[in-house]
């Protein structure tokens, strides 16, 4: 339970305001059909999240766990900081020939997601959980959680959305989950 707990939360916050959240909005904002949209941003993560998160979790089967919780803990703090920076959107391609809506947008989104932090942190979680379904389940549902609202309010919800509060927030939550696992570090490899 741990593992999605804190992958949906960290995901939920962190997304606030990232460049797949801008995405969300431009997309909603273009095509006018939330479902195909929220199918393909769910389909984009699922498939993104789910090899982090299987990256992860082979990169950490070759770490002593003190050694991984010490990786896993520097790289939330990274996190942390990365969470303060305001993502932009680069421009897109949307073009909706030959797929509709749906292939629009689970290509566009996620070439967005590559190389995102709340991929990183999938991949990070992913190393330090042993349960893969519970950390991509986790950081999915995060990652609906935050754009759900975005893809069927538009402009006018995220226009209202304190963005650095969020921010600082989510640079919070991913430095707490570093300190706790740099704590279990400490704590458990002695």
């Amino acid at each position: 339970m741990e593992a999605f707990l804190v992958s949906l939360s960290g995901v939920a916050i962190a997304e606030i305001g990232d460049r797949t959240q801008l995405l969300s909005l431009l997309l909603a904002a273009r095509f006018r059909r939330p479902w195909p949209i929220i199918a393909g941003v769910l389909v984009a993560t699922l498939i993104s999240h789910g090899a982090a998160a299987w990256v992860g979790a082979r990169l950490g089967g070759f770490l002593d766990p003190a050694l991984l919780d010490g990786a896993v803990g520097g790289s939330m703090i990274v996190m942390s900081l990365w969470a303060l920076r305001p993502d932009k959107l680069q421009e897109a391609a949307l073009s909706t020939s030959g797929g509709g809506v749906f292939l629009a947008t689970l290509i566009a989104f996620f070439l967005a997601e590559m190389g995102d932090k709340t991929q990183i942190a999938t991949l990070a979680l992913g190393a330090a959980y042993s349960n893969l379904g519970a950390v991509v389940a986790g950081s999915t549902s995060g990652m609906m959680l935050a754009n759900v609202p975005v893809i069927f309010l538009g402009s006018a919800f995220a226009g209202r959305l304190p963005l650095k509060a969020m921010r600082i927030a989510a640079a919070l939550l991913f430095l707490g989950i570093g300190l706790l696992f740099l704590w279990r570090a400490v704590h458990f490899g002695h």
